[in-house]
């Protein structure tokens, strides 16, 4: 004997009966109300008469639940989904005739719900990016859409309309990379509704749009001795620990000095500054102790002396707050990179330099991983296979060789650069 019953999280009811077997349940549109009650009771009735008399067809009521697919027979005709959602009272007439699963809820309210069950997963910063791509991209397109309705064609058509959507702020659209991140969250809300609903998702076989692959551009030895010789003298020792350590923006950042360990010669990565908060690492393997090379140790002791007994960060401003990426990066790197003439990159450009001259030294590939933080030395390889030498090398010493053979220890830590250096400094000293 079957059942009406009600959703606990959206009050919407649902039918639960047997059919050969097998406990099936099929969600409806409606709210739990004396009058929905009754018209899904007639609609159970209808059902198990059926059953009884050994001619139900599942698919002819419930032609999108992946609960016929048990039952399915070949020869099955095809019919019209909207006209038989109208017949069993999952739909009115006059609807619109959209292909797909009626007596779902609308993308907008059961967003909410998975977002709010989903979020405890995220960092921060994830949690932001992805409520703000919701509120501008998502709901505005599909808020009023019922997630069962949604087809193959309607996900296609909306690849195609952000394909052809200028980015923010430039002359270009938006990039692959950018389309497949906002149909890949919506591929999430729809997937996770036809898991609780029992509907076919309509994301099978809709392949992710090709990303051309970036090649990294680091810096070369002699680039980093004249970036390091020209730099202002109060962030010299914060550029070398970026060249010669590999760490990432945040993680050089959020380091504290809780976290260096002079006597072991460590770095302890465990932190990092996101959105100008201290939050967990990028990811678990990102929680690493990177070894000091020389220099590295020369800076931080040099770096001791001025900001140990001011704040709890290595490297931060002159009230003691931690850097902001984008104030030094406008301030300090674009503008020390136009003054030598150096082509323009990102400051994450010198994690790839510290892995090339890694390579270059002929350091140990697995020793390399640990330090850049890969739980393997697959992406080592595939990222910078162009700069991998004889690879015979198991520690840092070959490094350390390579700097000493260089002169790049040869520049004091916090050591003044010329004149005309500090008189541009001065230009860009509002950090």
């Amino acid at each position: 004997m079957g059942s009406v019953r009600k959703r606990e999280d959206s009050g919407l009811l649902f039918i639960d009966f047997r059919h050969k077997g097998v406990r099936c349940r099929e969600q409806t549109a409606l709210p739990d109300t004396t009058a929905n009650r009754k018209k899904v009771q007639k609609l159970l009735d209808r059902i198990e008469l059926e059953i009884n008399a050994g001619t139900f067809d599942y698919r002819r009521f419930f032609p999108g639940s992946r609960n016929a697919e048990k039952f399915d027979e070949t020869g099955t005709p095809s019919l019209n989904r909207v006209a038989l959602a109208v017949a069993n009272g999952f739909a009115k007439e006059g609807e619109p005739t959209l292909a797909g699963v009626s007596g779902t809820p609308v993308l907008k309210e059961f967003v909410e719900t998975w977002f709010s069950e989903k979020e405890v997963e995220w960092r921060r910063s994830h949690r932001l990016n992805l409520r703000a791509d919701l509120d501008s991209r998502i709901i505005p397109r599909w808020g009023e859409w019922e997630v069962g309705r949604i087809t193959k064609a309607d996900i296609l058509a909306y690849r195609a309309e952000l394909a052809k959507v200028q980015a923010r702020g430039k002359e270009s659209v938006l990039s692959n990379r950018r389309v497949n991140k906002l149909v890949n969250l919506l591929r999430q809300i729809v997937n996770e509704a036809a898991d609780r609903f029992d509907f076919r998702t309509p994301f099978q076989n809709i392949k992710q749009l090709k990303v051309q692959r970036t090649d990294v551009d680091p810096f070369t030895m002699d680039e980093v001795k004249q970036i390091l010789s020209n730099i202002r003298p109060d962030f010299q020792n914060y550029y070398k620990v970026r060249f010669f350590t590999g760490m990432r923006s945040g993680e050089v950042h959020g380091l504290k000095w809780k976290y260096v360990d002079f006597e072991r010669r460590l770095i302890l990565v465990r932190e990092t500054i996101v959105l100008g908060e201290d939050e967990y690492t990028k990811n678990d393997s990102s929680q690493r102790d990177i070894q000091m090379s020389q220099a590295v140790y020369d800076a931080l002791k040099a770096q001791e002396k001025v900001t140990h007994d001011k704040c709890e960060y290595v490297f931060c401003t002159r009230n003691g707050t931690p850097l902001d990426n984008k104030n030094v990066t406008d301030r300090v790197w674009y503008p020390l990179l136009r003054y030598l003439n150096l082509t323009p990159r990102r400051a994450y450009q010198t994690r790839h330099t510290a892995a090339t001259l890694w390579l270059a030294a002929g350091e140990n590939p697995e020793w390399i991983a640990r330090q850049m933080g890969h739980t393997t030395t697959e992406m080592l390889f595939r990222v910078y296979s162009r700069f991998v030498p004889n690879l015979t090398r198991q520690d840092g010493s070959a490094f350390e060789r390579l700097l000493l053979q260089s002169g790049a220890t040869d520049v004091p830590a916090g050591n003044p650069p010329s004149e005309d250096t500090q008189e541009h400094a001065k230009e860009n000293s509002n950090v």
